[in-house]
């Protein structure tokens, strides 16, 4: 499970900014809203996240630094080659900053032991690499990486926790490759586990970027998962009984490149295809995927996430959560994280909205909301509604819209053209 997420020098993120699924000492809804973290401290963390702003402020840069540093790790050691460089995009309004390396790290909870993983990067290469593992209270640093400017070289720091050739992978790493997925691709056993969750435990999508409906088509291949689909949508209240599959003839394009210049070829193939079971109290009706709303069409493609995220105990980051969704809607599916029943394995929802009717204390608890706003510099600046202690009977809503907690847009006087 996540703890913590810090990011440094990414897009309109100049200054560090760290947010934290950590959970505060309050105990309200700490039976339903907190999961155990097995450890001393810290205990809790949160099973949700909201993050609040204005258009523009840096709520999307947030959730795409943490994308964008999943991807640097599954792919420095084998979708780069020598030479290659990073397409990260540093602060460009400061130039001091320009120039500067994009830092990113993570602290996470595996195997009930917290980790702590990050690495500094510039377009050309990695220049800082760490590990940290917390088997005690007292830290184990079990590799650290640094490259000097001045001598062009690049030094290793290894822990005797660390084991297994540690030479060869050092000398194996490319200057654009980390050493954690390099060592994994030569079979690290030790570092194997924390490579897996860097990539696997977050589960993206950003705006407008929704899962294709073919993930959830798959599951109702199995009754298990059918029932399970069928539950889902049937719970959000949107009159489907039952979802099933039919085999449909398609046409599948292929494109070849040969000396000839590109070949078109098509060919038949069957595919399966969803159908939705209306019921009504005067008869039933089956509708075509196409034929459903916008709005259950997304739902219906959430599906498979939302279950397998919470089957396995992952993280699911979603940018503008609240499209083409019901505001009920998305108080269904957050409430699904906060349910122990549904969400056994303390899997974690960390998304954007503009919706602020969600911002109910019976929804989520005051660690679990954060707000992004730009200061003079147009940079971001990241914190939680926490930080103003709000009092117990304040309305969130509305101090949130009348600017008390900041992140509003501010409009100034605009004179329109005469018609």
């Amino acid at each position: 499970m996540l703890l913590e997420f810090r990011v440094r020098n990414f897009r309109s993120i100049r200054d560090e900014q760290v947010i934290s699924m950590v959970a505060s000492k309050d105990k309200k809804l700490a039976a339903t809203h907190l999961a155990p973290t097995g450890l001393k401290n810290p205990s809790h963390v949160t099973r949700s996240a909201v993050v609040y702003g204005p258009n523009a402020s840096g709520k999307s840069t947030l959730l795409l630094a943490l994308h964008f540093m999943r991807g640097v790790v599954a792919e420095s050691a084998t979708n780069l080659q020598l030479g290659q460089t990073f397409n990260v995009q540093p602060f460009r309004l400061d130039a001091d900053w320009a120039t500067k390396a994009t830092e990113f790290e993570v602290s996470f909870v595996l195997g009930g032991v917290r980790h702590q993983y990050g690495f500094m990067l510039t377009h050309e290469r990695i220049v800082d690499e760490w590990l940290l593992v917390y088997r005690t209270s007292k830290p184990q640093q079990w590799f650290r990486r640094h490259f000097d400017e001045k001598t062009q070289s690049t030094t290793y720091e290894f822990s005797t926790h660390l084991t297994g050739p540690r030479k060869l992978w050092q000398e194996t790493t490319r200057p654009n490759g980390l050493f954690l997925s390099t060592a994994v691709q030569l079979n690290s056993e030790l570092l194997g586990p924390i490579f897996r969750w860097l990539i696997e435990q977050p589960v993206y999508f950003g705006a407008g970027l929704g899962p294709p409906p073919d993930f959830t088509t798959a599951l109702l291949q199995n009754e298990t998962s059918q029932h399970a689909v069928s539950e889902f949508l049937a719970s959000a209240d949107i009159s489907i009984s039952d979802v099933v599959t039919v085999p449909r003839q398609g046409i599948r394009q292929n494109i070849m490149f040969g000396p000839e210049g590109a070949q078109v070829t098509r060919e038949e193939h069957e595919m399966l295809m969803p159908q939705f079971v209306h019921e009504t109290d005067h008869g039933s009706a089956t509708f075509e995927f196409h034929e459903e709303s916008q709005g259950t069409q997304r739902l219906y493609a959430m599906a498979a996430p939302v279950l397998d995220v919470l089957k396995h105990g992952r993280l699911l980051i979603v940018d503008e959560l609240d499209s083409s969704l019901h505001p009920l809607l998305v108080r269904r599916l957050v409430r699904l994280f906060h349910q122990p029943e549904h969400n056994p394995l303390g899997a974690q929802l960390l998304f954007t909205t503009h919706d602020t009717s969600l911002l109910d204390r019976t929804l989520f608890r005051r660690d679990q909301i954060w707000f992004t706003e730009k200061d003079r510099d147009q940079a971001t600046r990241l914190y939680a509604l926490s930080d103003f202690s709000p009092r117990e009977t304040e309305a969130w809503e509305r101090g949130y819209l009348v600017g008390r907690y900041g992140a509003v847009p501010f409009f100034g006087e605009t004179t329109l053209p005469a018609t």
